[in-house]
């Protein structure tokens, strides 16, 4: 595989071939840096200090006046009597906490869902510089609760929902804006925060594309072709004369000379948003390296299962993540799917010669996912890890996408599927993993994208009993916690408790963007036939 070249004079045709003009990008200021550069050493003594019982709170607060006059100011306050909540109060714009959502009674799960769209939609074509948001020329869906931004590979799923609603201009508009950020960034951030820039998230634009072009034609391949050329660029970024057993950034040349990719991330410190956590888990690894601890916990922010037993050495043991030194089989099989779209997107385009590139590539990948990260002992997908050269034999719900970007042969899709059925499957939906170590993305958790990438995948292969199983278990799921509490929640219980889930890093969010998302698009998929689906007992028994 090679890597391909950014193209820096694509910012002019982008714009025109995405409609959105020259003016946005002209006046768009440079991204700022992140608060925890832009404000030392306040920035470390507030977070220090926990005045905000969530650290993301001060990384989004914005300040009344520029670094350089507020770090002046703070000096002359230093020690005054609570000169530092005193400070702060006076000089920073403080998110609040998020208003909650109170759905009209009686209203059904899909009306519910239809009335959080305007809730959750937000407009930042402008923002205050001094702050962490950075501008999006389009509005745009946010998660909901603490999640104030856009985030990536949310938002596909999210998109889903807004399909289902009809509401195609919204999902133009994301997509707007996603290439706009590729365009301003050379890749899409982890979120629109100058606290983000360092990373990215799954990638996932391929797959936005995909979805508008159902809607559009092919016409939204030719469209985009340009940005989803910079994206791949991206994650190839540094493949080219990378010799066997070397990695680079996120991409990997393996001992047998097969180039994957990993997740990284630019900065080598505490993330903004959890800056203590990120030092009190580096302290407990004095083995390590702060700095590596820093960079794996980043890479797994990135990969957006953060956290989970599938980066840690030691199941329950935060500071033995690794991130870095695995080979991710969900991320490979989104780099195919994007270098398969990007064939198609060349040839709509009149370029036999890309075309027939990227499909080698995509074959090249297809081949190494299903030799390097298949575990033929166990019979299903898996993570790869880079320091032992070995397969990771951890089964997860990432060893399903394969089935659902159809990299896996019909074989390996059916004992995946026995897998996933023996091992994932429980009363409420997919488990995330097997593994319960208190991080959000273990047992007993599920969550919504990982249902839809089950269900979708399942389908594909011609596994509709067991789809449909895993489908209906988490709608019913998310109804029971819906007609409970009146929400949808960020992630679920599915062991049979149908509550909201736990662990991780703060507490469980309302809102909640990709699961309003994937229950629209399965309410839509598991509906019989001439018929409507408003609640999950609408779609009928799972059998």
């Amino acid at each position: 595989m090679r890597s391909r070249p950014r193209f820096t004079g694509l910012l002019l045709v982008c714009l025109l071939c995405t409609g959105q003009g020259n003016a946005a990008a002209e006046t768009a200021p440079p991204p700022p840096s992140p608060p925890d550069q832009q404000w030392q050493p306040l920035f470390q003594q507030v977070q220090g200090a926990h005045l905000f019982k969530d650290q993301k709170t001060f990384a989004d607060a914005v300040p009344r006046q520029d670094a350089s006059a507020l770090l002046a100011q703070w000096q002359q306050m230093r020690g005054q009597p609570d000169h530092l909540p005193t400070f702060i109060a006076g000089q920073f714009t403080v998110p609040g906490e998020a208003t909650a959502y109170v759905p009209p009674t009686g209203e059904t799960l899909r009306a519910h869902i239809e009335g959080l769209w305007p809730v959750l939609t937000r407009t930042t074509g402008t923002v205050d510089p001094r702050g962490s948001l950075l501008p999006l020329p389009k509005p745009y869906v946010v998660p909901g609760g603490r999640f104030r931004e856009v985030y990536y590979w949310d938002s596909y799923f999210t998109m889903l929902g807004l399909a289902s609603s009809g509401r195609w201009p919204q999902v133009r508009d994301m997509v707007d804006n996603f290439a706009w950020q590729l365009d301003q960034y050379g890749h899409i951030p982890n979120g629109n925060r100058s606290y983000y820039l360092s990373r990215s998230q799954p990638p996932f634009f391929s797959l936005m594309v995909d979805l508008l072009a159902t809607h559009e034609g092919d016409d939204a391949y030719r469209r985009y072709l340009p940005q989803l050329r910079t994206e791949h660029a991206f994650w190839m970024r540094g493949a080219d004369g990378l010799q066997p057993g070397a990695a680079s950034e996120r991409v990997v040349r393996l001992a047998t000379g097969q180039v994957l990719n990993r997740y990284w991330d630019a900065r080598a410190v505490p993330r903004t948003e959890s800056w203590t956590d990120d030092l009190s888990t580096a302290a407990q690894a004095p083995q390590r390296a702060p700095s590596q601890v820093y960079r794996d916990l980043r890479a797994g922010a990135e990969s957006g299962w953060d956290f989970s037993s599938r980066w840690l050495a030691e199941p329950g043991a935060l500071a033995s993540i690794r991130t870095t030194s695995i080979v991710p089989v969900d991320l490979n099989s989104l780099l195919f799917h994007l270098e398969t779209t990007l064939a198609r997107a060349s040839k709509a385009a009149g370029d036999g010669n890309a075309a027939r590139d990227f499909r080698r590539q995509a074959k090249a990948r297809q081949r190494a996912i299903n030799t390097l990260l298949w575990d033929a002992g166990h019979g299903w997908y898996a993570d790869r890890d880079l320091d032992t050269g070995t397969i990771r034999p951890a089964l997860t719900a990432a060893a399903l996408f394969p089935l659902w970007l159809q990299v896996a042969t019909p074989a390996q899709a059916r004992q995946t599927a026995k897998a996933a059925n023996t091992q994932l499957l429980r009363e409420g939906g997919l488990l995330t993993t097997t593994v319960d170590t208190g991080q959000q993305w273990d047992a007993p958790n599920g969550w919504a994208p990982l249902q839809w990438v089950a269900v979708d995948g399942l389908q594909r292969y011609k596994q509709d009993a067991l789809a449909r199983r895993v489908g209906v278990r988490f709608l019913h799921t998310v109804q029971a916690v819906y007609e409970r509490e009146n929400k949808l929640v960020e992630k679920y219980v599915v062991d049979g408790s149908a509550g909201g889930g736990g662990g991780g890093e703060y507490p469980l969010q309302d809102g909640f963007g990709w699961s309003n998302g994937v229950t629209a698009a399965l309410l839509d998929r598991l509906c019989p036939p001439r018929k409507r689906c408003d609640n999950a007992q609408d779609v009928g028994d799972e059998d």
